[in-house]
């Protein structure tokens, strides 16, 4: 009587616990976000030129598939040729140097919470006083899951 007891009990145990799996009715995200930079008013482009002294308007089509997160803008000098570059397109670069004062830019812009896509636009001052030469504009995208795309461009600061 005892183990028929214990039997029964462990079933019904089972039965219950079988029943209690989550509901997984939401997919899971495993697609990574997408920086667009091939339409007509994306800038920068691979091997744009800024000038120094002067602002630009940086533009970008982002888009994921549930809901974007986070955008985050790099510029950074480029002087030793090291390469971060997700075009085909090589750009013709000046000679190795050393900095002197080099630009750098580190900016997060905020994307609306619930957006699927979104059309990207940041107001960018290049300083007129750092070292002209190659650079690199990194483009950081991270949708709401995590998942995140690089865009590495080559540019010149004039």
């Amino acid at each position: 009587m005892k183990k028929l007891s214990l039997l029964s009990l462990c079933l019904a145990l089972m039965l219950v616990l079988s029943n209690c799996s989550k509901d997984n009715t939401e997919p899971i995200d495993t697609i990574y976000p997408e920086i667009n930079t091939a339409t007509s008013d994306a800038f920068p482009k691979q091997c744009s030129v800024v000038k120094r002294g002067e602002k630009f308007i940086f533009k970008a089509l982002l888009s994921d598939n549930v809901q974007l997160g986070s955008l985050n803008l790099d510029i950074h000098h480029n002087f030793d040729h090291h390469t971060h570059s997700t075009e085909l397109e090589e750009c013709n670069l000046a000679q190795v140097k050393q900095p002197v004062k080099p630009f750098l830019l580190i900016k997060n812009i905020t994307i609306p919470s619930g957006q699927k896509t979104y059309q990207a636009s940041a107001e960018i001052q290049i300083p007129a006083d750092i070292d002209p030469g190659d650079y690199h504009f990194m483009i950081r995208l991270t949708d709401k899951e995590g998942w995140q795309t690089i865009k590495g461009l080559s540019i010149k600061i004039e």
